[in-house]
């Protein structure tokens, strides 16, 4: 953990119509470490304001019984919700954040399913912040980053269809692009979708890895190939 001796709890915020349950793997793989987590479900068709009131009931509990550094981790519309969260109200003790397949300068899917008139049915309340025209109020909601970030970003969507309409690469819903936001501290590419990163191994163990060391794990450089002599001489 990233302060020794000291148990940590995180927040776990799931993505748009999910629920606290599919964020069990990352529980599961955290409390292993020691973490106390909380993973809070909010409704699909709440307002951004409405989801951080639900969450800030539940996380007031969570602190009184786990008052260690907190570490937030994210999927998705999730790290929306963090971001804005901090930015209300700081939670006292906050120590890193890992955001994965965050949609920080919005979705070009939100876009495409406002243009067909479909955004009060899909996106609910919070199709403001997932689109990637946000207005200046909706940017100051979410505020800037100024904490210990690490972004996860994936590359390699399963759906056939929907990753032809974004902009290469994707996960399926994010641009990788989209997932960068000023301030993180670091950021790193994964083959994995939007909808399946949540189940996938190495996406658990680069999430651990920030939050125990503040950057991802990476492989060190493969030295390169010894070079042949030439030929002697005749």
């Amino acid at each position: 953990m990233n302060s020794a001796n000291t148990p940590h709890a995180t927040l776990l915020l799931h993505g748009l119509g999910r629920t606290g349950i599919s964020m069990r793997p990352l529980a599961t793989a955290l409390r292993k470490q020691g973490h106390a987590t909380l993973a809070p479900t909010y409704g699909l068709y709440s307002s951004l304001p409405a989801i951080l009131d639900a969450i800030d009931a539940r996380l007031t509990a969570f602190r009184e019984a786990h008052p260690g550094p907190l570490d937030i981790v994210t999927h998705s519309l999730g790290g929306l919700i963090a971001r804005a969260l901090i930015t209300r109200r700081r939670p006292q003790g906050l120590a890193r954040v890992v955001m994965l397949a965050p949609p920080n300068c919005g979705s070009p899917l939100a876009d495409l399913v406002t243009r067909f008139g479909l955004e009060k049915v899909i996106l609910g309340q919070v199709g403001g912040q997932l689109r990637t025209g946000r207005t200046e109020a909706d940017e100051r909601i979410l505020g800037p980053v100024d904490y210990p970030l690490g972004i996860i970003a994936g590359n390699k969507p399963y759906d056939p269809v929907l990753p032809m309409l974004l902009p290469k690469p994707n996960d399926g819903k994010v641009t990788v692009a989209g997932t960068k936001v000023d301030g993180m501290a670091d950021h790193i590419v994964l083959p994995v979708s939007h909808t399946l990163m949540l189940l996938d191994a190495q996406v658990i163990a680069q999430t651990l890895a920030f939050l125990e060391t503040g950057h991802f794990a990476r492989e060190p450089a493969k030295p390169a190939a010894p070079t042949a002599p030439p030929p002697p001489s005749p």
